[in-house]
């Protein structure tokens, strides 16, 4: 087993690997790190995890503020460091890593900042910037309610409840179906120790209004009046949880669509910081609406007669680092135009479930299967470039390709339209003929990079360099975000 401690090293020669990753998430209302060592193995062209061991988990941090909406840096910047110091490791030790951010830290002069503090680290790390789908599905994943669905083919139900919002996502067949958010969560009021209000979001000042309860902060609150709050606010969760319609007017706490998932849950995850609660875990007391929350929602969950099964991992489901590796060439059958259009790097890849098994295909198929894939990963609004990786099935008949290029192209709209290259990679050898259908057939106006001899997954980033002359390849690197419940071979 070789360890590799040195991001400039190349790995494509080597069977087995070792990496050291971090995986940072600075949230809204927590921020965090996860320590591991990820050993991979070569399996065809790519390296697979077979094993992952967490080496430090930091300290649960509550995300420093200088005002309501910048966090202060400097603070969380100490406290990274120190989380480095407590775990034994330097910069230097580490060979990859994923930065995520949520919630507020997603704003742009915050992300700036907090990028800053893993400036060094730049070309090692993924950097994921997370709405409330991408949010959603990432903790279903880091819960491990994907894998379960994909084990037992049950449907499986993750309910991540966090300091402002609740992601609850549908997970079948190993992925994330569909996915939902709402305003409930356990910070949405926060107290200090003699019952003053310090914090106030717009959704807790709308709770406490429901209530007949007149909160304000710096304001005292009588302790007794704030289960009624925690209650409504279980309402709300649970008619999600339970598949009900919901009212119009309750319409505004949501933050995406509401689910149109009507069939039956056979499982129950519960992710996120109150399900530390949820679970008998020595949460600790943060002057918040967590405790009290939890027992609303560990009380209804009871009587719902679906199984809760523990997560992999709670208020940490999210990533634990990131693997790293090396396709040392793509398929040589393969068409970039112009050529100048790579290198590039860190592209998030999409992997829609294309309907390619029969003589026919529908562009419609494709671009609806593309735009879930999209907004899953929160990339529908079109501000970068995205990979669409696929495996192709059946033959490349002038009218398949037209059908699927056609459908390519409209759910990819938004980016091609803001002049991002349309990308195509897949597993197989056609990646030239898909390039040159999109050129010389449709005469499309964009950059075309379509490559092959390379299969990509939901949560891969991809870097493709420029193309070696002398093979008529590209060399790609690929980043994959590895969850606590990352399947080991």
């Amino acid at each position: 087993m070789q360890s590799f401690t040195n991001a400039s090293r190349h790995i494509v020669e080597e069977d087995d690997i070792k990496l050291t990753s971090v995986g940072v998430d600075i949230g809204s209302s927590t921020s965090h790190l996860v320590f591991s060592r990820l050993e991979m193995r070569q399996q065809g062209t790519r390296y697979v995890v077979t094993k992952r061991e967490i080496l430090s988990e930091s300290e649960i941090l509550l995300t420093p503020y200088r005002d309501d909406l910048t966090i202060d840096v400097d603070a969380l910047g100490k406290f990274i460091e120190r989380q480095y110091d407590r775990a034994g490791l330097k910069r230097a030790d580490i060979d990859t890593g994923a930065l995520i951010l949520t919630g507020v830290a997603v704003r742009r002069r915050n992300a700036r900042a907090i990028a800053e503090l893993f400036a060094a680290e730049a070309g090692r790390f993924v950097a994921v910037s997370a709405g409330d789908s991408l949010e959603s599905t990432m903790a279903a994943h880091g819960s491990g309610a994907a894998a379960e669905s994909g084990r037992t083919h049950k449907v499986c139900m993750n309910v991540d409840i966090g300091g402002g919002t609740s992601k609850i996502a549908i997970c079948v067949d190993g992925r994330v179906r569909e996915v939902t958010a709402l305003d409930v969560g356990a910070r949405l009021v926060v107290l200090d120790g003699s019952g003053v209000v310090t914090r106030l979001e717009e959704a807790g000042k709308f709770y406490a209004q429901a209530v007949g309860l007149d909160l304000a902060v710096g304001k005292k609150v009588d302790p007794a009046k704030l289960p009624a709050l925690v209650s409504l606010m279980a309402d709300r969760l649970f008619e999600v949880i339970e598949l009900k319609q919901t009212a119009e007017e309750q319409r505004k706490l949501f933050r995406l669509p509401p689910l149109s998932y009507r069939g039956k849950v056979d499982e129950l995850t519960f992710s996120g910081g109150v399900s530390e609660f949820i679970y008998g875990g020595n949460a600790g007391e943060f002057g918040d609406m967590g405790a009290l929350l939890a027992r609303e929602v560990k009380e209804r969950a009871a009587r719902l007669g679906i199984a809760i099964r523990e997560p992999a991992a709670k208020i940490r489901a999210t990533v634990i680092g990131a693997s790293q590796y090396t396709i040392q060439v793509s398929g040589s059958t393969i068409f970039i135009d112009p050529l100048d259009a790579v290198p590039m790097r860190n592209i998030p890849v999409v992997a829609p479930e294309f309907p390619l098994n029969g003589d026919d295909i529908d562009p419609s198929a494709i671009e609806s299967a593309i735009a879930r894939a999209l907004q899953r990963l929160d990339l529908s609004d079109g501000k970068r470039a995205v990979a669409v990786g696929y495996h192709w099935d059946g033959s490349a008949t002038f009218a398949r390709l037209e059908a699927f290029c056609s459908g390519v192209e409209r759910g990819l709209k938004a980016a091609l339209d803001r002049g991002f290259p349309l990308i195509l990679v897949n597993d197989g050898d056609v990646g030239g003929t898909f390039g040159l259908h999109l050129k010389e057939e449709r005469k499309v106006g964009y950059p075309v990079v379509s490559i092959d001899g390379i299969a990509l997954s939901e949560f891969d980033y991809v870097d493709i360099g420029a193309l070696i002359p002398s093979s008529g390849a590209v060399p790609v690197v690929i980043k994959s975000l590895v969850f606590p419940a990352t399947p080991t071979n």
